[in-house]
C-alpha cells in the first residue's frame, strides 16, 4: 500500500514543524508548505525551509496573499468599521489554512493537510467529525477551529493534540530542530503592533472619523478617537474625566456614537449569534444545554442555547458573563469537543 501524502502547514515555529517530524514518524510522505499570506513573513518562511531541509522532506511557498487579502483583511476591516470587533484568526483557519492550503492539497494529489493546533480530530458515533480538546486543556485551541466544515475536518491531521506544548518542543529538540525554543508570537501577524486603527487607515487611505462618547440616556461626555479604536468594556484610553470608571457597553456604527457604563453595565447573561455551523450534529431544532467560550481566553459557562427559526442561535448563560462582544465567537462545547459556534451580534 502506498504511503498517504500529508502536506504540513509550516508557519515556521516549533508546533508545526514538530508536526511534520511526527507524522514522518509515522510513516506519512510528507510535504512542507509555507503560505505566503503578508509581507512580514519572511523570517518565519526561512525557519520553515531550514526545519524541513533538517527534516529532509520536500518544501514549498505558495502564495495565497489574494485569498488573504480577500478573506481576511477585507474581514476584518469591515468589521471594525461596522462597531465589531474581529477574530481574524478564525477567518484565516476557515479560508486560508484550510479552504485554500486543502484545495492546493486536492490538486498536487495529498490524502490530507496538517497543522500545528492544539486539538483533536474526532469521529462521533453519528458520523461527523468535530475538534476536541487537546491533552494538555492548558493549551486549548479549539476555539478558533469552529468554523471549519466537515469537509475540512475529514482531510485534517492534528498531532499535537496529544502533547502538551513542553512534550512539543522536546519532540523538536529531538529531530534536531533549530526552532525547539523558538518563542511563539502573540500578535495578528499583520499587525504586529497592535495599532489596528492606523492599519485599517493606511489600507482604506482614509482616516477614522471622530464621534460621541454618550452615556445611557444619550447625553455626551466627550470625543473619541473613531470606533475603529476601541472594543466593548473596554476601560482603559478613553480619556474621560470622571469620578467613577467608564466602560464601553455599546458601539453604534450608524452615528459613530460609544455608548458608556458603570462595570456591572457589561455584564450580560443573554448572547444572540449567526452565522452558525454545526460539528457534532446537522442542525440544531430543540434547545439544549452547553458549554460556551465568548472568546479565546474565556473559561467557558454553562448555558442554554436555543435555536431561532432565522437559523440564529439565542443562548443563555447560567451566570452573567462580561464583555460580550459583537464581531467574536461563541463557541458550544459538549463533553470536550465543539457542538457548534457563530458570530456573536448585537441583541435585537
Amino acid at each position: 500500500m502506498a504511503k498517504e501524502t500529508v502536506i504540513v502547514g509550516m508557519s515556521g515555529g516549533v508546533d508545526s514543524s514538530a508536526v511534520a517530524y511526527i507524522l514522518k514518524e509515522q510513516g506519512y510522505n510528507v510535504i512542507g508548505v509555507t503560505m505566503d499570506i503578508w509581507q512580514c513573513g519572511l523570517s518565519e518562511a526561512e525557519d520553515a525551509r531550514q526545519a524541513a531541509a533538517q527534516l529532509g522532506i520536500p518544501y514549498y511557498i505558495v502564495d495565497f496573499k489574494k485569498d488573504f487579502k480577500e478573506k481576511v483583511i477585507n474581514y476584518f476591516i469591515d468589521e471594525y468599521q461596522k462597531g465589531n470587533t474581529p477574530n481574524p484568526c478564525i477567518a484565516c483557519n476557515r479560508y486560508i489554512k484550510w479552504e485554500a492550503l486543502l484545495k492546493y492539497a486536492e490538486e498536487t494529489g495529498a490524502d490530507y493537510i496538517a497543522t500545528g493546533h492544539y486539538a483533536r480530530i474526532i469521529k462521533l458515533a453519528n458520523g461527523r467529525y468535530t475538534a476536541s480538546q487537546p491533552a494538555a486543556c492548558r493549551k486549548d485551541q479549539t476555539y478558533v477551529l469552529y468554523s471549519l466544515e466537515q469537509k475540512h475536518l475529514r482531510h485534517t491531521l492534528m498531532p499535537a493534540g496529544d502533547y502538551t506544548k513542553e512534550e512539543i518542543r522536546a519532540i523538536a529538540k529531538k529531530a534536531g530542530l533549530n526552532v525547539a525554543d523558538k518563542s511563539e508570537s502573540q500578535d495578528i501577524c499583520f499587525v504586529p503592533d497592535g495599532d489596528y486603527a492606523s492599519f485599517i487607515e493606511h489600507e482604506t487611505g482614509r482616516k477614522c472619523t471622530a464621534g460621541n462618547f454618550i452615556d445611557e440616556d444619550g447625553n455626551i461626555l466627550g470625543v473619541h478617537k473613531g470606533i475603529e479604536n476601541y472594543t466593548i468594556g473596554q476601560r482603559k484610553g478613553l480619556n474621560l474625566p470622571a469620578k467613577q470608571p467608564y466602560y464601553i457597553k455599546r458601539i453604534i456604527p450608524s452615528t459613530r456614537e460609544i455608548v458608556l457604563g458603570d462595570a456591572e453595565s457589561v455584564f450580560t447573561d443573554t448572547v444572540f449569534a449567526d452565522n452558525i455551523n454545526y460539528m457534532a450534529v446537522d442542525s440544531l431544532k430543540e434547545p439544549i444545554k452547553l458549554t460556551a467560550k465568548i472568546r479565546y481566553a474565556h473559561a467557558g459557562a454553562e448555558c442554554e442555547v436555543i435555536p431561532l427559526p432565522d437559523g440564529r442561535l439565542e443562548c443563555h448563560f447560567k451566570e452573567e458573563q462580561r464583555a460580550v462582544t459583537p464581531g467574536q465567537a461563541i463557541v458550544f462545547y459538549e463533553n470536550g469537543y465543539i457542538f457548534g459556534g457563530g458570530r456573536i451580534i448585537q441583541p435585537c
